[in-house]
C-alpha cells in the first residue's frame, strides 16, 4: 500500500479548490492538490460572462456596495440561502477581485469619455469620468440592480484560472493531475484523506492528511443537456454521501441557464444578454417583456428559462432537427463590440453552427435553449466550510452547500465565490490543519484500500446482462425528462423509482476488459453508481418538496411555502445497499435573518404562502434601523446590529470605494 501524507489535501483542481490551496501553503502547510486533468483544464475555464464583485467603479455602478449586492443575491436564492454566508460572500468579493489582479488577472477596465452602449434594445451613450479611467470596469447580469459584473472580455474564468493556477504554482503547491478520489478515510467521525486511483496506471493510493477539502465542481452530467465538462459528474459529493456521515443539502436546487447553444449545448454568456443582446421568438418577435416588462432577458436565470418554455409551448418556439428553441440576437450590439468583448461567443457560434452573430438581421441569431448549468446543492458545510457531521472534511465552490445560493444562483456569483470561497474557507481550513494531527492508525487506511481494490474486483467479476453505458445514458434521460425546470409529483416519483432500478442494475452489468489500467468501461461501472446516487438525491428531493422556490418549480405546487418550506433539505445514505438516500430537514431562522421573506419582484404577487414570524421580524429589522439611524450610525454599524457575521484574516476591514461612506 503507498500512502501520502500531507497537512492540507485538496481534492479538485479548479478556481475554489486552487485558492484553497494558497491559503493552505501560505499558512506554511505542506499541501497537495488532486485534479482529474491538468489543473488549467479545469472546468474554471468554461466560465465567460464575469465575476460579481460590488466596486461600482463605472458609471452604470455608481453607488453599489455590499447591501446591495446582498439584498440582490438573498431575492435571487428566493430566500433560500443563508444570509451570513451571502454577508460573508458579499464582504469578501471585492477583496478576492483585487487580489486577483494582483495575480496578474488583466481585467477589463473603464475608459474615462463616452461610449456606446445597447440598454433594453437601444443605443444609449454612456460617459464614463476622468477619476474612474483605469479602474475595473462591470457589466450588466440578470437580478441585479447594478451593473456588478467585472469581467476579461468573454474569458473571465480562463483568465481567473490561470492567474489562481500560477500563484499556487509560485507558492509550490504540490498539484498532482489524473488523480481520482474514489472514496473518504474516516474513522470516529473524522476525515483524514482518500483512496485515490491513478487514471493513468490504475493504482490505488491513501492520501492521508490532517484535513481534507473538496472542490470537485457539480454534478451537471447526471443530466443529458447540460453546459457542464464531461468530468463534472458529481463524484465529489457522492463519496461524502457515500461514508454514511456527512450530508448533501438542497441537491433538487438545480440552474438551467437560458442560452446554451442548440445542439451542442456549449454556454452562450449571461454577458450577452448583459452587454444588450435580447431573445426573439419563431416570428422575430421579443417575448420577454410581454413577461417580466421590468428586467426583460435580465430577470433571474430561473425565470428567464422558464419564461422560454413557456413561450415555446405557447407554440412561438423555432422548430429545427434538435427540437423547438428560440433565437439570441446579440447582432443589435454591432460588430466592433462583438469582436471585443464577446469573441469566444462569436467563435463557438462560428465553428458549432456556421453563423456568425455579428451579422445584421435573422442571418446572425443564435438558436439557444435552457439546459442545465449549475448546481446550487452539493456538500453541507458550516459557514467556516467544514462538514456539519464530518469533523475535517471541508468543501468549497459548486461542490459545496455553504447555502450562498439558496435556490437560485445570480449570474457572476458563482465563479465570484469560487475564489471568494476559496479565500474564506482556504484560511478556516488552513487553521483546521494547524491545530489538528492525524491520529488514524496505518492498519484503518489498509482497509479502506483493501476495501476499494475489492469493490474493483468485484466490479470485474460481475457477469450480468446489462451494459453500463445504457444505464448512464438512461439516468440522463430520466433527468431531463422528469426532474427538468417544470417538475410535478407523477413524473418525480416515477423518476425516483427509475432511478432506483438503474442503481440496482450496476450489479447486474459486465465489464468485457478486465485490465485495471486505461479501462474506460472500468471507470464507468465505479462511477456511475455514484452519479446515480446524486440523481436520486434531486429526484427524490425534489419530489418531496412540495412547493415552487427559486430553480425548483413544481406545476402542481405553484407557490413559495415559507410557512412549511423555509427549510434546507438534507441527504443522508447510512446504508451502502440501500436504493435510495434518507431525507431530514433543517429549518432557517428567520428571525436572525437580516432581510425577512418576501416578494421577490417576478410574476403575479399572492404567490407566497406567508410564515407569520416574517412579518414580526420585518418589525424588528425596521425598529432597529430608525432607532440606529435617528443615533447617526453608519450602513456598516446597523447592518452589524442586523446580523453579525465573522470573518478570517482581515476580510471584515471596510472595502473602499470611488465616493463612497
Amino acid at each position: 500500500m503507498k500512502i501520502n501524507y500531507c497537512d492540507a489535501l485538496v481534492i479538485g483542481g479548479g478556481l475554489a479548490g486552487l485558492r484553497a490551496s494558497v491559503a493552505a501553503q501560505k499558512k506554511g502547510l505542506s499541501t497537495i492538490v488532486l485534479s482529474l486533468v491538468p489543473v488549467k483544464r479545469s472546468h474554471s475555464a468554461a466560465a465567460q460572462g464575469g465575476m460579481q464583485a460590488s466596486l461600482g467603479n463605472s458609471k452604470m455602478s455608481d453607488g453599489d456596495n455590499e447591501d446591495l449586492h446582498f439584498a440582490d443575491t438573498v431575492k435571487g436564492s428566493d430566500w433560500g440561502c443563508d444570509q451570513e454566508v451571502a454577508r460573508m460572500f458579499v464582504h469578501t468579493a471585492p477583496k478576492a477581485i483585487r487580489e486577483l489582479a494582483g495575480w496578474g488577472v488583466p481585467w477589463t477596465r473603464v475608459r474615462a469619455g463616452s461610449r456606446e452602449a445597447v440598454i433594453n434594445a437601444k443605443k444609449t451613450t454612456i460617459t464614463e469620468d476622468e477619476d474612474r479611467h483605469g479602474l475595473i470596469t462591470s457589466r450588466d447580469f440578470g437580478g441585479t440592480k447594478k451593473w456588478r459584473t467585472c469581467y476579461t472580455a468573454d474569458a473571465t474564468g480562463h483568465t481567473m484560472l490561470f492567474g489562481v493556477a500560477n500563484e499556487a504554482l509560485k507558492h509550490e503547491v504540490d498539484i498532482r493531475d489524473r488523480k481520482e478520489a474514489i472514496s473518504l478515510i474516516h474513522e470516529d467521525g473524522r476525515c483524514y484523506g482518500a483512496v485515490v486511483r491513478d487514471l493513468i496506471t490504475g493504482e490505488l493510493e491513501a492520501y492521508v492528511a490532517k484535513g481534507t477539502c473538496i472542490a470537485t465542481g457539480g454534478y451537471g452530467r447526471v443530466f443529458k443537456q447540460t453546459t457542464n465538462a464531461v468530468i463534472c459528474e458529481g463524484i465529489g459529493a457522492a463519496i461524502a454521501l457515500e461514508t454514511g456521515i456527512a450530508t448533501l443539502s438542497n441537491m433538487e436546487a438545480v440552474q438551467f441557464h437560458p442560452t446554451p447553444i442548440v445542439p451542442s449545448g456549449i454556454l452562450l454568456t449571461e454577458g450577452c444578454r448583459g452587454d444588450g443582446g435580447i431573445l426573439r421568438d419563431v416570428d422575430g418577435h421579443r417575448f420577454m417583456p410581454d413577461y417580466e416588462p421590468e428586467k426583460k432577458e435580465l430577470a433571474s436565470r430561473d425565470v428567464v428559462s422558464r419564461r422560454m418554455i413557456e413561450h415555446i409551448r405557447n407554440g412561438k418556439g423555432v422548430p429545427s432537427p434538435y427540437g423547438y428553441h428560440v433565437w439570441l440576437d446579440i447582432s443589435i450590439l454591432g460588430r466592433e463590440h462583438i469582436e471585443k468583448n464577446l469573441r469566444d461567443v462569436q467563435e463557438i457560434c462560428q465553428i458549432f453552427n456556421g453563423i456568425d452573430p455579428a451579422d445584421e438581421g435573422k442571418k446572425g441569431w443564435a438558436p439557444v435553449l435552457p439546459m442545465q448549468h449549475y448546481s446550487m446543492g452539493g456538500i453541507r458545510t458550516k459557514p467556516t466550510g467544514e462538514s456539519t457531521r464530518l469533523r475535517g472534511l471541508f468543501a468549497c465552490g459548486e461542490a459545496a452547500c455553504w447555502d450562498m445560493h439558496g435556490f437560485n444562483r445570480l449570474g457572476g456569483n458563482s465563479v465570484s465565490e469560487t475564489v471568494v470561497a476559496g479565500m474564506i474557507i482556504g484560511n478556516y481550513f488552513a487553521d483546521f490543519c494547524k491545530e489538528n494531527d492525524v491520529t488514524i492508525p496505518t492498519s484503518t487506511i489498509q482497509k479502506f484500500v483493501d476495501k476499494e481494490e475489492a469493490y474493483i474486483d468485484e466490479i470485474l467479476s460481475y457477469n450480468g446482462n446489462e451494459d453500463i453505458f445504457k444505464i448512464k445514458n438512461r439516468m440522463k434521460d430520466i433527468m431531463d425528462e422528469k426532474v427538468g425546470i417544470f417538475r410535478s409529483g407523477e413524473p418525480l416519483a416515477e423518476a425516483v423509482e427509475e432511478l432506483k432500478e438503474l442503481l440496482a442494475k450496476t450489479k447486474q452489468i459486465t465489464v468485457k476488459s478486465k485490465e485495471k489500467a486505461g479501462n474506460p468501461e472500468l471507470e464507468e461501472a465505479y462511477r456511475v453508481p455514484k452519479m446515480l446516487k446524486v440523481a436520486l438525491c434531486v429526484a427524490k428531493g425534489a419530489r418531496d418538496r412540495t412547493e415552487s422556490r427559486g430553480a425548483h418549480y413544481r406545476e402542481d405546487y405553484l407557490k413559495r411555502d415559507d410557512a412549511n418550506w423555509l427549510n434546507r433539505t438534507l441527504c443522508t445514505w447510512p446504508n451502502s445497499d440501500d436504493l435510495e438516500p434518507t431525507l431530514e430537514y433543517a429549518p432557517l431562522d428567520i428571525m436572525k435573518m437580516e432581510m425577512p421573506p418576501a416578494f421577490r419582484g417576478y410574476g403575479a404577487k399572492g404567490m407566497i404562502i406567508e410564515n407569520e414570524l416574517s412579518a414580526k421580524r420585518q418589525d424588528e429589522v425596521d425598529s432597529i434601523r430608525e432607532k440606529l439611524e435617528a443615533e447617526g450610525k453608519d450602513r456598516h454599524e446597523i447592518q452589524d446590529a442586523l446580523m453579525p457575521f465573522e470573518l478570517p484574516m482581515n476580510y471584515k476591514e471596510k472595502n473602499e470605494r470611488v465616493g463612497d461612506k
